[in-house]
């Protein structure tokens, strides 16, 4: 049996993950081996982490939640008779923003990471499905970016160290607000540019995934701009 989207968004729901739209690739699009359709996989709001935190109790080593991630969507993607492409695959990295804005309706903040409609900046992408086939898959929804519409933009003044603006992010700027005393919200809470989005506010990380995911970021850029 063929898959759909109902059957992809079935294998994928119980392990905390949801589909993110679809598309069907030209050769511009950098997808690699002249697969018929893709459909996107990812994340928002609290379940991936609790279907990680279930699953890995105790997370250890460098990279447990993209290893748990590889692992159960590269079984699911198995099962469904597609191949799995991650975005931490690389370096070179697969386009996964580009890939993104073909699939569904988000759109490049200030800040730089894509902004949804409804989940903000608050969701992530966590693998591609390739398929052999053309799947049936709905139009990319139309839209403009919420960013469009938000005079104040406090994503852009919200950071205590002003390491973001548009087109620039000072990442050695971050780390170092990061490792110090007064970094501890941002470390704790998670960053707090994201946090003033007014978007998504449904949709936030619970603190301890922040935290998480703060750890692992301050973790892998160490040293960054030295």
């Amino acid at each position: 049996m063929s898959a759909t989207l109902q059957t992809i968004a079935a294998a994928v729901t119980p392990l905390g993950f949801i589909t993110r739209g679809g598309f069907h690739p030209a050769p511009a699009d950098g997808v690699p081996g002249n697969p018929g359709s893709v459909v996107l996989i990812g994340n928002a709001g609290p379940a991936m982490w609790l279907a990680f935190t279930r699953d890995v109790p105790q997370p250890a080593g460098p990279d447990p939640l993209d290893s748990w991630t590889r692992q159960v969507l590269g079984e699911a993607a198995g099962r469904l008779g597609a191949e799995a492409l991650f975005p931490f695959d690389g370096p070179p990295h697969w386009p996964f923003q580009r890939w993104a804005q073909k699939a569904e309706a988000v759109f490049p903040s200030p800040i730089g990471p894509l902004v949804h409609p409804a989940y903000g900046l608050w969701h992530a992408y966590r693998a591609a499905f390739l398929f052999a086939g053309r799947l049936a898959l709905p139009p990319r929804p139309k839209g403009q970016s919420p960013c469009e519409g938000c005079a104040e933009k406090p994503c852009l003044s919200a950071c205590p160290v002003a390491a973001l603006s548009p087109g620039a992010y000072d990442v050695a700027g971050c780390v170092a607000h990061l490792d110090a005393p007064a970094g501890a919200d941002c470390m704790n809470q998670g960053c707090r540019a994201r946090r003033a989005c007014p978007v998504g506010r449904d949709y936030p990380y619970a603190a301890a995934q922040a935290a998480f995911h703060m750890a692992h970021f301050r973790r892998a850029n160490r040293g960054a701009g030295r």
